[in-house]
């Protein structure tokens, strides 16, 4: 029942604006997300959110809200918390490339955040689309686990294009496969381990083939295609950018980070975004999906301390009102904390966490007062109307500070979330 007593002007906003909604199954029909549309309005890129990987109703709203965008909004790409690199493969088995049991395949060693659902639909979707649905990865490779799935392809290129430099490329192989795991979790504690003279020989082999590849450019190109030249580019940028976060991760653990020092990942992810925009036919429009501390669009702060500017910082700064943030919470039930653990499979243990009751000035104890049970949210309605809004939303288990209002464009809260079977 709604606490009428502890009620908010957020919450007696939410009670006369907010749309309740029907379904959580994605093969439901889709007609009580039709408020939404006049949210999204002709925005080019929507990002949908979660408040902690692994929980199976947020699974389920983001495959419902993909395909509403795909198939009454127009929406042409999926973009994904995924790597970079290891993109384009899962992009091929969207669009009918092998058979339906490849993508056990495709996704063995992957972290398992939910992609499987949405490439299925695709693909089923593309069987009969008259314009396929495309599927990019936007992440650093191997959620920040190895350099190898963006370096192994680079060192391909070069064969073609400088054979010369191709040492430079397995050298830095070498030691990248010498402390590869599955996430960054796993690598970096074995990232740590390196000797000095290791990681610093890898971080210099990572910046000679960026000034070589950005210096010679016309070389390779007079050797081969624009495109491919593009493609190994980023997938340079994006181990430059993991090694970075090896560095980053020991300080943090060190207890000497520097301040916002975690942003280089969520910059990648932002450059990757729009590295496909500038690459993709006119009127490309894309659902991006990823944590909600991705992509809202404040700088992150824990403890009052600042560690990061999420990707949808840049995405605001270089597209604007084009970019629309719907932030995905709930209000009980059970969330998933990962905690480090180096010998369990990707080096974090899931512990199901029972939530707590939602803490006074959240936006989820505004839906919660409300009585919404699952429901919609235009925040920037409410940022017009409201002389102030809630302060933190839930992150796993715990609170992140932010003026949520300023934070994400709009916020899908359910009654209850449970987390999956990993």
């Amino acid at each position: 029942m709604p606490d009428t007593s502890r009620r908010t002007p957020f919450a007696d906003w939410l009670g006369g604006n907010a749309v309740s909604l029907k379904h959580l199954d994605p093969d439901a029909p889709l007609d009580d997300l039709e408020p939404l549309r006049a949210i999204v309005g002709d925005v080019r890129v929507v990002a949908i959110g979660e408040n902690s990987h692994f929980i199976t109703e947020f699974a389920q709203l983001r495959e419902r809200i993909l395909r509403f965008l795909v198939e009454r909004c127009g929406f042409t790409t999926l973009a994904f918390e995924y790597g970079f690199s290891e993109g384009f493969a899962l992009d091929a088995w969207a669009r009918g490339e092998g058979g339906d049991g490849d993508l056990r395949d495709h996704l063995a060693g992957s972290i398992p955040v939910g992609v499987d659902g949405p490439l299925r639909y695709l693909r089923r979707h593309n069987a009969t689309a008259t314009t396929p649905v495309r599927f990019t990865g936007i992440d650093v490779p191997a959620a920040g686990g190895s350099l190898l799935p963006a370096l192994e392809p680079v060192a391909d290129y070069l064969r073609k294009v400088d054979p010369e430099t191709l040492p430079v490329a397995e050298e830095a192989i070498r030691i990248a496969a010498s402390f590869a795991g599955s996430s960054a979790a796993s690598a970096a504690p074995a990232w740590t381990r390196l000797p000095a003279a290791e990681q610093d020989a890898l971080s210099a082999a990572l910046s000679r083939l960026l000034v070589r590849f950005r210096a010679v450019e016309a070389l390779y190109l007079s050797r081969g295609e624009q495109r491919d030249y593009d493609v190994a580019l980023r997938r340079l940028e994006a181990a430059s950018h993991a090694d970075y976060g090896f560095r980053v991760m020991a300080k943090l653990y060190a207890g000497t980070g520097m301040t916002a020092d975690t942003s280089a990942r969520d910059s990648f992810m932002a450059g990757s975004v729009l590295w496909h925009l500038e690459r993709s036919a006119p009127g490309t429009r894309v659902v991006l999906v990823a944590h909600n501390a991705h992509i809202q669009r404040e700088p992150v702060f824990f403890d009052g301390h600042l560690t990061g500017y999420p990707m949808g910082h840049y995405l605001r700064r270089a597209l604007g009102d084009d970019y629309l943030a719907l932030g995905l919470t709930s209000v009980a039930g059970h969330t998933a904390d990962m905690r480090l653990d180096e010998e369990a499979a990707f080096g974090f243990a899931v512990d199901n966490t029972p939530l707590q009751p939602p803490e006074q000035g959240s936006v989820e104890a505004g839906f919660h007062d409300a009585g919404l049970g699952l429901g919609l949210a235009d925040l920037r309605r409410a940022r017009q109307e409201l002389p102030a809004g809630p302060d933190r939303t839930r992150i796993q288990s715990a609170y992140l500070h932010t003026p949520v209002l300023d934070a994400f464009s709009a916020m899908i809260s359910t009654p209850i979330s449970t987390v999956a079977d990993l």
